[in-house]
């Protein structure tokens, strides 16, 4: 049995590693790779490897990137089945149709800014310019994407496609197929599937791949994202293995935070609590990019808790993504993986985790654009969490030169993200007590001063840091010969790879492409 590594290798995002067989080529995630554009692109258009000779697909959990190519899978003629929780399935259901949206529009976007480029240059007045500009566009602000094909065609431009449409995506959905956690499936010859409890996000799991050709057996486990002990909503990863499973061959484990450490996760209500108070003299608006899936639904089940406590005001909430209100009711159908705190303090109250009087779901683009403007107090809980696209672009450039703002981080960055720069050189600015001029970052084409003030919850990570990975390998009941540490900035990957190896593990860190023989 062999093992490439394809995706999230020295890196975070675009998840992606091959197991193969004598008889089966099994895929273990296939996510978007996220980033500066131009090498994201590259990146993400075509596989190493022909989809046609997949057997099957396993899907750690439903984070796009670790999903979010799965519908090019499909374009290019995969037709086995996805195996993944039926959590995951049914996340993936409204994750997968945004991102062919956000495909399209991206697309769309270039597109318009090509031929913007082009017909600026063969005219030379501003006020031909701006002619070109509105010509572009039909009801003030949406692409005229018929003129703007008609241009491209008339001067041979190359068109950008998305990389997937919603076709592709209906199909990929045909494809999945739920299962339990502890239930083996099979899915290659003499090879079985044994999904477990990751803790990372609802339905995230541990992939447990045996493979036994004869008398002797070899197995894999892939940790996807794994999460971290004592978070609110659901149960922490799994520590206790079924006796067949516990004997790894090679574990194939993340490594996000493998040099850092989180904050308690029992402190982020009292952190949370922090923030506000501290924003509240300044009558701002408190702005958190967080992802649809997971941080949403933390971040309402926190703020939930205060408004029951009385702890801080009760200041209006929003949630403006459409697809954080399709992703919550995802998580109101899956009671069944919530951790015994939830049930408690919530359910067996008779009330919803994530409604309560102050909150309202931002829908129309209309309601989306007037929050921009509004300046009363407030939290906002935008998408994307990265800031690489979607409503929170909107609201940052509206709100981030304003020093009543507050910003808050509760999710990675990854490296060369708007979000990244944000949190960064804005940390920076508040560490040198705010002196000089504010740094400034370009969102949507133009330059923004800083002149918000920066938080940052790292306890709210989804991702076990240094300690919560080292107790995941030294308190469960696995006997583990090998580890192959990926997805993680190289520096945080190498690092815990050392970490690793000084402890009397045997710890490498793959390159893409490289492929290791169990």
């Amino acid at each position: 049995m062999n093992v490439t590594f394809y995706g999230a290798t020295r890196e975070v995002t675009g998840s992606m590693h091959m197991i193969s067989t004598r008889d089966d080529r099994i895929l273990l995630d296939c996510g978007l790779f996220q980033g500066r554009r131009k090498e994201t692109q590259v990146k993400n258009s075509a596989f190493s490897f022909d989809p046609r000779l997949l057997s099957n697909v396993v899907l750690s959990h439903a984070h796009i990137d670790h999903s979010g190519r799965l519908p090019l899978l499909s374009k290019f003629g995969f037709n086995g089945r996805i195996m993944t929780t039926a959590a995951t399935k049914d996340a993936c259901s409204c994750l997968l149709p945004d991102s062919a949206h956000i495909q399209k529009s991206d697309a769309a976007y270039l597109n318009y800014k090509a031929v913007r480029s082009l017909m600026s240059n063969l005219k030379s007045t501003n006020k031909e310019k701006r002619s070109i500009g509105k010509s572009l566009k039909k009801n003030g602000h949406k692409l005229d994407l018929e003129a703007i094909t008609e241009v491209i065609d008339a001067y041979g431009l190359k068109k950008i496609e998305p990389l997937y449409t919603d076709k592709e995506v209906a199909v990929t959905i045909g494809q999945f197929e739920g299962t339990p956690y502890r239930h083996p499936k099979v899915i290659g010859k003499d090879t079985t599937l044994t999904l477990y409890d990751a803790g990372h996000i609802l339905g995230s799991a541990f992939s447990v791949i045996r493979h036994k050709p004869g008398a002797k057996e070899f197995t894999v486990m892939f940790t996807g994202d794994i999460g971290r002990f004592n978070k609110p909503i659901i149960q922490d990863p799994t520590m206790n293995f079924a006796e067949e499973d516990r004997n790894i061959d090679l574990l194939i484990m993340e490594s996000t935070y493998g040099n850092r450490f989180h904050d308690p996760a029992e402190n982020m209500k009292s952190e949370l609590l922090r923030v506000i108070t501290e924003a509240q003299p300044r009558k701002g608006v408190i702005l958190i990019p967080a992802f649809s899936y997971g941080r949403t639904q933390e971040m309402l089940y926190l703020l939930h808790e205060l408004y029951n406590d009385g702890s801080i005001p009760r200041i209006p909430v929003y949630v403006d993504s459409p697809l954080s209100s399709k992703i919550t009711k995802v998580f109101g159908e899956h009671p069944e993986v919530y951790d015994r705190a939830t049930h408690k303090t919530f359910l067996e109250k008779g009330e919803n985790p994530f409604a309560f009087k102050q909150l309202k779901y931002i829908e129309t683009l209309e309601e989306s654009m007037a929050l921009n403007r509004d300046t009363e107090p407030s939290i906002v809980i935008a998408s994307a969490g990265m800031c690489e696209a979607g409503r929170i672009l909107h609201h940052l450039r509206h709100k981030i030169h304003n020093p009543s703002t507050t910003i808050l981080i509760v999710g990675f960055m990854a490296e060369h993200t708007l979000g990244r720069k944000i949190m960064d050189r804005g940390l920076e600015f508040q560490n040198s007590g705010r002196k000089g001029k504010a740094p400034s970052v370009k969102i949507l084409g133009k330059e923004y001063p800083m002149a918000a003030h920066i938080q940052t919850m790292s306890g709210l990570s989804a991702h076990g840091d240094q300690n919560e990975l080292l107790k995941f390998l030294t308190e469960s009941n696995l006997n583990i010969k090998n580890i192959a540490v990926v997805h993680g900035e190289e520096s945080q990957s190498l690092a815990l790879a050392d970490k690793l190896n000084g402890m009397g593990m045997k710890a490498f860190v793959p390159m893409t492409g490289e492929t290791v023989r169990v």
